[in-house]
């Protein structure tokens, strides 16, 4: 064992940098210039970053058992993407789906279809601490409302990830908010709070973005059909009162089982249980219904009237309604695994700390100092494409130094959220850039401009870091204090 340790070398600044110039430029060539299938891509990049993981000493085995791990890890969001997917198709058979799409274009003027969108998912993920939660339900039906108003769905999109993004970064429910005062050994509402001071203002800049956009599509933009579309939905689905309350239960569940924090995946498949109860007495489905939609996704021909085809609907209502199931998750599936064999490779040949431990030694300033954290995890989150693993390697890396350096690490763990958490969604081979596109049915390079919530945090946070607006200073006897000595006395020593 202490020969194969011994075997291993240190990679140098030049071989460091080699894994993230070959991984930027084959994906822009391959997905820009030639439209090449991104797990492709993935796999190039992570053949090449074995072939230097080999080079410096490590073994096969060493490789592929980081990547079994970060499989492994990832694994929990892998399997709620399918549940997702079975969801939707559940929803679809008891006309959850159909009657929030209905209802959104009964009562959402078209000139706030954007701004709505945006603010409707901001108090569902705020509230229940899950971005793909508020995306694959509300933010599922929200697309289908603005397919009718023939809204523009990039822009709606963008909003939707926006708002699912805002609960991320700031509800105390969610994963990444916890994971990110945990890498950084904050307390977890000094966090939340201190986030205010990025987030606030990129959320009054999304507002009048999409105000703005809103007047600019409502005096464009055609809504003609949505008397049409609204008419079908209701003859295809049985919306009457008080049916159509119940037709809000499976969504209740959802939002009542994350309030309660219980775990994600059951309170998905309860919900899903209790749609396809729905589905089966008062919509008039079978239970066979039933289990295709929510392995297969809902088809038009599950109707029993023969006269109803998806050619004899309007477009806008069969392609809302032809939709969800598990099958429709697995190419993510796929893609995770084509990612995480790059993300080993990455992982085990240490080839990050060597670049980032350079770049520190030309840090001086605080501005300069939070500039680099969030450029740092800006790539690393495309590097990696997974939060949590760059929550973990940044705070690791970075804490220590805002601290002798008198900064409270919550100004570390706000940095981490403005440049990993939102920025995560933008990323296109990343679970949560596919997840989202999937889901919304408009690719990440499409919705990403109009996302502007996942981008302004970056821009305050670089202002704030250089004029010193809300950058938390350690106070004797406050937060991290005891660490500031510790590591002041250690630097004196050295």
């Amino acid at each position: 064992m202490e020969k194969e340790i011994k075997e291993k070398k240190e990679p140098t600044l030049g071989v460091a940098i080699l894994p993230l110039i070959f991984m930027f430029v084959t994906l822009f060539v391959g997905l820009v210039i030639f439209k090449i299938d991104i797990k492709i891509l993935l796999l190039i990049c992570a053949a090449f970053t074995v072939a230097i993981c080999l080079y410096l000493g490590y073994s096969w085995n060493d490789i592929q058992d980081e990547i079994v791990v970060k499989l492994a890890k990832a694994f929990p969001a892998i399997m709620i993407l399918i549940v997702v997917g079975m969801m939707i198709g559940a929803w679809m058979i008891g006309g959850t789906i159909p009657f929030l799409v209905y209802l959104g274009l009964k009562i959402i003027s078209p000139k706030f279809i954007i701004v709505t969108s945006f603010l409707v998912t901001v108090i569902l993920s705020i509230s229940t601490g899950t971005s793909w939660g508020a995306a694959g339900t509300v933010g599922a039906a929200l697309m289908g409302v603005a397919a009718g108003m023939g809204a523009p769905l990039p822009a709606v999109a963008g909003a939707i990830v926006a708002g699912a993004y805002f609960g991320d970064k700031m509800s105390p429910l969610s994963d990444s908010t916890n994971m990110s005062a945990i890498a950084t050994d904050t307390n977890l509402y000094a966090h939340v709070g201190h986030m205010l001071y990025t987030t606030v203002p990129g959320f009054i800049v999304s507002c009048i973005v999409y105000v703005i956009a809103g007047i600019h599509f409502e005096s464009e933009g055609s809504v003609a059909k949505v008397d049409s579309i609204m008419n079908e939905i209701s003859q295809l689905f049985n919306l009457s009162m008080p049916i159509a309350l119940l037709l809000l239960v499976p969504p209740i569940i959802v939002v009542g089982g994350s309030l309660l924090k219980k775990p994600t995946i059951p309170v998905m498949i309860v919900s899903s249980a209790a749609s396809v109860i729905i589905g089966i007495t008062l919509q008039g489905f079978s239970f066979k219904d039933a289990a295709d939609a929510m392995v297969n996704g809902f088809s038009i021909d599950m109707f029993k009237n023969v006269s109803i085809t998806a050619e004899s609907l309007l477009p806008e209502v069969a392609n809302l309604l032809q939709r969800g199931g598990m099958l429709s998750m697995m190419n993510t599936a796929l893609m995770a695994f084509c990612a995480f064999a790059f993300i080993g490779a990455m992982t085990i040949s240490g080839t990050l700390d060597v670049v980032i431990a350079r770049i520190m030694k030309h840090i001086h300033s605080t501005g300069q100092l939070i500039t680099v954290t969030v450029i740092i995890g800006v790539i690393v989150i495309v590097v990696i494409g997974e939060a949590s693993v760059s929550f973990l390697m940044i705070g690791g890396l970075f804490k220590d130094e805002y601290v002798k350096r008198g900064l409270q690490t919550k100004n570390l763990s706000r940095t981490l959220e403005d440049s990993i958490t939102v920025v995560e969604p933008l990323v296109p081979w990343s679970l949560a850039g596919v997840y989202m596109a999937s889901t919304l049915g408009v690719s990440t390079v499409e919705y990403a401009p109009w996302a502007v919530l996942c981008y302004t945090g970056i821009i305050f946070a670089i202002i704030w870091g250089f004029t010193g607006f809300g950058i938390a200073k350690i106070k004797k006897d406050g937060a991290n204090y005891k660490d500031y000595v510790r590591l002041t006395d250690r630097a004196l020593e050295e």
